[in-house]
């Protein structure tokens, strides 16, 4: 399956247009992840706990838009996508949202 930003796939003819195709992935916060990311807002530098669970988050949206296109038929997806977000519940924490979108196309052979 291919999964592409790009609007077109070189060397490849699109025959068919099977629709869009979304993953969303939500985690919700972590009481220890939130306590080191918060050390880190004061003497500086990067959370790399928050960045691994975007990394993984991306990964597992990218990977549910291929399977829900290879359930359409779909040869590749293209024109996709990745949104990262976050929803305020109160405060008892944040939930991290990543959304993948793009459009589920088959190919001629």
């Amino acid at each position: 399956m291919i999964v592409t930003t790009t609007d077109v796939l070189q060397g490849k003819v699109i025959s068919d247009y099977l629709g869009v195709v979304t993953a969303e992935v939500v985690y919700g916060s972590n009481a220890l992840r939130d306590f080191f990311a918060g050390i880190r807002d004061i003497i500086g530098g990067r959370t790399g706990a928050y960045e691994r669970v975007f990394e993984r988050g991306q990964r597992e949206a990218l990977a549910e838009i291929a399977e829900r296109a290879q359930r359409l038929g779909a040869d590749a997806v293209i024109g996709v996508r990745v949104m990262t977000d976050t929803i305020n519940l109160d405060e008892t924490g944040v939930l991290m949202l990543i959304t993948a979108t793009g459009t589920a196309v088959k190919l001629q052979p």
